[in-house]
């Protein structure tokens, strides 16, 4: 599985380099989220920018990294450039469930803003 990893203090960003995300690469992913999560990574950004065909076993994956990081952190979708991956996402409903921003920079914003809102609220981080 090819992929990079970009960490920061209050999020790090997998962008996974694959033009499939299938069974093949799907259960590396989950336990490349697994890793990441057990090391603290506070808020999640996918970027599925080259990523051109999911399957099941993909969007299994993908709902792996919403559930580590549904409390008490964020997981962000970015990227989603190609007809077929946005059209299963939303076949799925999976549209209704994920946090889905455009691109990069604005899923960075996104992190940002829910960790300031944590904090006021007084949750705090992961």
């Amino acid at each position: 599985m090819q992929y990079s990893i970009n960490k920061q203090e209050k999020y790090s960003i997998l962008s996974l380099q694959e033009e499939n995300l299938n069974s093949v690469v799907a259960p590396k992913l989950k336990s490349e989220f697994v890793i990441l999560s057990n090391e603290g990574v506070p808020n999640l950004i996918l970027d599925l920018t080259d990523v051109h065909y999911v399957d099941s076993s993909g969007l299994s994956a993908i709902l792996t990294a919403n559930r580590l990081w549904k409390n008490g952190g964020s997981f962000v979708l970015t990227g989603i450039e190609h007809d077929a991956v946005r059209k299963l996402i939303e076949i799925s409903r999976l549209d209704t469930i994920l946090t889905i921003v455009p691109t990069v920079q604005e899923s960075i914003d996104y992190v940002f803003m829910e960790v300031l809102e944590r904090d006021l609220n007084g949750e705090g981080e992961k």
